[in-house]
């Protein structure tokens, strides 16, 4: 995350705002599971092996949809070569757009398997030399790093190396406060917003990329 310029950690950001939202939305929908989040479905799965319930099925077809997703988003990625993020943040894109479809024609939890597919992909946005730099999802990670750099800051170093993290924390849980308030009242119609979002983001990078590229 340090090593990003102020572009690039501002859009990280808007991500996890992104997926804190539809994180909240997947979570409403299917009851109780994450679209995101794949160590609470890890966990999910584990007791649903345990006890042999439907709740297994349902965790790990989404770990499966997420990882699916993270193959996806790096091959689109690959593909597009000098216009990478934009193309990936279009795909990603798309497949919100997806599940408010199969939501609308009442294919119910089903509409949750692109929002995992999503969530996945969106993850390889920062993605260099097959190595994850950023992670826009997951969040125990970033936690741990904010840590070390509050640590580093209180023995004389950077002073300030822990702020983009904690940017990158609260981007997610402002977009989870919103996508609760959104779901309480629009359902998953809610998705239209991260939907918008996602279309400016990819926008902006798009023109962005055009311009490094002359």
């Amino acid at each position: 995350m340090i090593e990003l310029d102020l572009r690039s950690r501002i859009f990280a950001a808007c991500f996890s705002a992104v997926a804190g939202f539809v994180d909240v939305v997947g979570f409403l929908m299917t009851g109780g599971f994450f679209v995101s989040f794949m160590s609470g479905n890890s966990t999910r799965l584990g007791i649903g092996l345990s006890d042999g319930s439907a709740t297994a099925a349902m965790a790990g077809g989404l770990i499966l949809a997420f990882v699916t997703g993270v193959v996806l988003g790096a091959s689109v990625g690959r593909l597009a070569k000098a216009l990478k993020e934009p193309a990936i943040l279009g795909f990603v894109t798309g497949l919100l757009a997806l599940s408010a479809v199969m939501h609308g024609l009442g294919l119910g939890l089903l509409a949750a398997v692109p929002l995992a597919l999503a969530m996945g992909a969106q993850n390889t946005v920062f993605a260099d030399r097959g190595e994850v730099r950023v992670g826009l999802t997951y969040m125990t990670g970033t936690l741990v790093k904010l840590g070390k750099r509050l640590t580093a800051s209180l023995w004389g170093g950077d002073r300030f190396g822990w702020v983009p993290y904690l940017l990158l924390w609260a981007g997610l849980l402002t977009g989870a406060i919103l996508g609760a308030a959104s779901f309480a009242r629009f359902g998953p119609n809610a998705l239209a917003v991260p939907i918008l979002a996602m279309l400016v983001l990819t926008i902006l990078s798009a023109r962005a990329q055009r311009g490094r590229l002359g």
